[in-house]
Formats: C-alpha cells, structure tokens, sequence
C-alpha cells in the first residue's frame, strides 16, 4: 500500500510542498528527502546552513528532518 509524504522546506520560514509523492514506506520517504537536500546544496552551495528538508507523512506528522548543509565534520 503507497503512503502520500510531503517535503517542506524550513530555515524558519516554511515552504509547504502541497503535491507530495507516493512511497511504499517511511523509509524510501527518508531516502527522497536526502536526494532532495543533495539537490538543493548543488543548486545553492551557499544557501541557508539551517536548512532542512521536513518528511511529513498523510497524517501530517514530521517523521524525518534532513539538514541541507549538515555540519562539516
């Protein structure tokens, strides 16, 4: 059964994705949540550092937060 996940941008001010994407599980959600914060640091590689990509499952509830410019280690 495909669950609908959304993908909000946050660096204080939020950008709600209101189409979002279908995936069998929590975990392929996750997995496209980090491809989209690869995405956006080759697009902007000096963009906002508190960034962070939001996976927010049908119920509404943020199940994952993925920083788009993860601190250096």
């Amino acid at each position: 059964m495909q669950r609908h996940f959304y993908f909000d941008l946050r660096d204080g001010i939020t950008k709600r994705d209101k189409m979002g994407v279908q995936f069998s599980n929590v975990t392929e959600a996750i997995e496209h949540s980090k491809s989209l914060a690869k995405s956006e640091r080759m697009q902007r590689p000096s963009g906002h550092k508190d960034l962070v990509v939001s996976v927010i499952d049908d119920a509404g509830v943020r199940v994952h937060s993925e920083l788009v410019y993860p601190l250096a280690e």
